[in-house]
């Protein structure tokens, strides 16, 4: 029952939208006129108050529409964010074959515009063929590139309190997925003492040294990148360096940030115990001809909780026979990134997460791939045919 060159045209409409994270009002309006032509009514339709409890930076709030049910069954939820990566400004989509690409040197946004899509044309296939469904609520969330924001903001009751969710923002239509990793984010503030550097550089304390011996000696260690201690994997990254004035000046000061991932919490706690205390021995390990040394203040703050859901939880069953019925084998994993679902789990929803179609996410490759993204559109229409209780 899907109007394949809707669907297509509903993807090719959102790829097209400027929008990165915080910045989602062009979004908002485009998404809310094609629900109300799909046959959604406005009252359905509303945005929460989410940008104004984040503060500055973001214009809007998370849109969500609440469709009634025509059966009498509990609230499902289908969630897709609106935002893109800034590689992705100025993204032109242009059908090339069976994928759709951008024409320029950017990122296209299929991460996660092809998601959003998806359940627009869900909306529309519901709606205008009147086919029978439970209570459905569709969250399109803001700034989830930038740190899961408008997930973690969002009030359930804004909700309808559904009991599980689906949210749309993995790549092939067969994946499910059931688990995710937890994120530190870091920032450490560096102290030095600055002097002449051409005159008497040995009466300074160099704060861009400091930084340079510390993420060396993590790199030593083996916990830079990519990081595997027996059976315990994670990642971390150093995200950004700012510091110094000029360069006849020993710099005196610099400020570092980054990040820390894992599947396991207890060794994301090793990992950035391992980051702070590199920081502060490379911050003893720099002295000045008086034998002073540097300082640092290492502080943390927790992006989102590791989860992962049963095979026997109903959303990740209803998921697979949705699959399946579309004549593929379901594919189970844990995906080692960040999703809206980590927020939804960690309040009490379970959520898996499905495919959209979309390749090579923040790459000028990116890719969506037309034959898979239609694929999902069928599965979503699946999981809505059967039956929730």
């Amino acid at each position: 029952m899907i109007n394949e060159n809707q669907a297509l045209s509903h993807v090719l409409d959102l790829l097209a939208i400027e929008g990165s994270s915080g910045q989602e009002s062009k979004v908002v309006m485009t998404l809310t006129k094609k629900l109300i032509k799909a046959g959604c009514k406005k009252t359905w339709i509303k945005t929460d108050d989410a940008h104004k409890r984040l503060g500055d930076g973001f214009e809007i709030g998370n849109l969500i529409v609440k469709l009634p049910g025509t059966l009498k069954a509990p609230r499902i939820l289908f969630s897709a964010h609106m935002d893109t990566v800034p590689l992705c400004k100025g993204a032109q989509p242009m059908v090339k074959g069976n994928r759709i690409v951008s024409k320029g040197k950017t990122g296209l946004g299929g991460d996660d515009r092809a998601g959003c899509a998806a359940i627009v044309t869900l909306a529309e296939t519901l709606l205008k063929n009147k086919i029978p469904h439970p209570p459905i609520t569709l969250l399109f969330p803001i700034a989830e590139e930038n740190g899961l924001h408008g997930s973690r903001m969002v009030h359930f009751k804004d909700l309808g309190n559904p009991v599980m969710g689906f949210n749309l923002d993995g790549k092939k239509p067969n994946e499910i997925v059931i688990g995710a990793m937890s994120a530190m984010r870091w920032k450490v503030e560096i102290t030095g003492l600055s002097t002449h550097a051409g005159i008497e550089p040995q009466k300074g304390i160099s704060a861009g040294l400091i930084a340079s011996k510390a993420i060396a000696l993590i790199a030593e260690k083996g916990y830079f990148g990519k990081i595997v201690k027996g059976n315990r994997t994670g990642t971390s990254n150093l995200g950004s360096i700012s510091g110094g004035e000029s360069n006849n000046q020993v710099m005196d000061s610099a400020i570092l940030t980054g990040e820390c991932r894992s599947h396991n919490p207890v060794f994301l706690e090793q990992i950035i115990k391992v980051y702070k205390n590199s920081f502060e021995q490379a911050a003893k390990s720099v002295t000045n001809d008086k034998g002073k040394c540097g300082k640092v203040k290492f502080t943390t703050i927790s992006d989102y909780h590791a989860f992962r859901l049963k095979k026997s939880e109903s959303c990740v069953k209803i998921a697979k026979k949705a699959i399946e019925a579309m004549g593929i084998k379901p594919n189970l994993l844990a995906m080692d990134a960040g999703l809206d679902a980590n927020n939804f789990n960690q309040k009490g929803l379970p959520t898996v997460t499905l495919g959209t179609g979309s390749h090579n996410f923040h790459q000028v490759e990116e890719y969506v791939n037309i034959k898979e993204y239609l694929m999902v559109c069928n599965v979503l229409l699946n999981i809505v045919k059967q039956d929730i209780t």
